[in-house]
């Protein structure tokens, strides 16, 4: 048995054989899940493998995620959210560009207040 698939028992054995593995990317994600000590790709709503990483909230603050959020992104931009990952462990004050080339709101958190 190699190192790694010990390593992959050993998780599945801890865990009771729920494993699951996230791919956040800037454009698209992935999901899979162990089963039997192998990855299996969860497929979205449409069958595909790749996930669009966007998420939408229409004007009755219903939460949209993957290709439908995108697809109503034209016509719903400022809330629509994508490109997170640009944000993701940088302070506020250092986003000012990324923050301009997006339609949404960017604010800062409890822990960082703007200059």
């Amino acid at each position: 048995m190699t190192r790694s698939c010990a390593f992959v028992s050993l998780l599945e054995e801890y865990c009771h054989g729920k494993i699951i593995g996230i791919d956040l990317g800037t454009t698209n994600s992935v999901v899979a899940v162990m089963e039997g000590g192998q990855p299996t790709v969860i497929t979205t709503a449409e069958g595909g493998r790749l996930c669009p990483s966007v998420v939408s909230f229409n004007k009755n603050n219903e939460r949209m995620v993957g290709q439908t959020a995108k697809r109503q992104s034209v016509i719903n931009s400022e809330n629509t959210i994508y490109s997170i990952k640009r944000f993701m462990g940088r302070r506020f004050d250092e986003v000012e560009t990324e923050r301009k080339m997006v339609p949404y709101a960017v604010v800062a958190g409890p822990r960082m207040k703007p200059a």
